[in-house]
């Protein structure tokens, strides 16, 4: 049975990738889980959280359809305890031109990244509120800070979470409900597989280690930061991002992510 003294967390998207590193944080912190994933393999995340001395069920549910939210909500209230900590990280990406990208896989993106997202946060918030304490991370993107020339959908639902965690922050400031937003920049996962962008020069660069990034992440939200961008590279990054030209910042990203534009960096 769980150990009630002990905290508890959500964590989405942890199959793999930032998620699954930061259920790792949570549980090395003496936090029991709830993990979530739209695939098997979260059985697995669980079963190595359970090896570090925490309680850890798994859920394979799908946080883009309001049902998949709802069942993970049921889930979590059924545990009896309260939810000390979200880590709202599922997302998905999409690469090549919008004009190019079946419509379908558009609306996965949005309805994972920003919907689902948001009525996560509303449902687990809502308690958090009413309690008057609780930490949310929400993983948002440096991608946020510019136009996604061929990763137009997925930058743009970025920006659109970047700006909401902000904006709860505020909302919730004397509640004692804390909102921290993770913003990392490329990380070695799975998202440019799935993405369909390795043939990219942003897929085929060199990446920062999911671990790291989940680390900064997790102390930053019991910090009860507003936000951190992982890494100094990403830092300039951002930084640059908010100075320059969107017309700029557009073609940058065009340079990083075109379909084919890592095949001309080895020629």
């Amino acid at each position: 049975m769980a150990d009630l003294l002990r905290p508890f967390a959500v964590v989405t998207g942890a199959s793999s990738g930032i998620g699954y590193e930061l259920a790792k944080q949570f549980a090395q912190n003496g936090y029991d889980l709830l993990l979530v994933a739209d695939e098997p393999a979260i059985v697995e995340a669980a079963d190595t959280c359970r090896r570090l001395g925490v309680e850890a069920t798994p859920l394979e549910a799908d946080l883009s359809t309001e049902h998949g939210v709802k069942r993970l909500y049921e889930q979590a209230r059924s545990a009896g305890r309260p939810v000390d900590a979200l880590a709202a990280n599922a997302g998905v990406g999409l690469g090549k031109s919008f004009f190019d990208q079946d419509f379908d896989q558009v609306v996965r993106v949005i309805d994972t990244n920003i919907t689902g997202t948001l009525r996560l946060i509303q449902l687990v918030g809502n308690d958090m509120r009413e309690r008057g304490r609780g930490r949310i991370l929400i993983t948002g993107s440096i991608a946020g800070f510019m136009p996604g020339s061929f990763q137009a959908v997925y930058n743009g639902t970025k920006a659109f979470i970047d700006s909401f965690a902000f904006a709860i922050r505020n909302e919730l400031k004397d509640t004692g409900v804390t909102v921290t937003c993770l913003m990392p920049g490329a990380t070695d996962t799975r998202f440019f597989e799935r993405a369909d962008l390795t043939d990219t020069k942003v897929g085929q660069e060199k990446k920062d280690d999911p671990a790291d990034v989940a680390k900064t992440g997790f102390e930053a939200m019991m910090r009860g930061d507003g936000d951190v961008v992982h890494g100094m590279k990403n830092k300039l990054q951002a930084a640059a991002a908010a100075i320059l030209p969107k017309t700029a910042t557009a073609e940058s990203h065009r340079k990083l992510a075109e379909p084919g534009s890592g095949d001309a960096d080895r020629t």
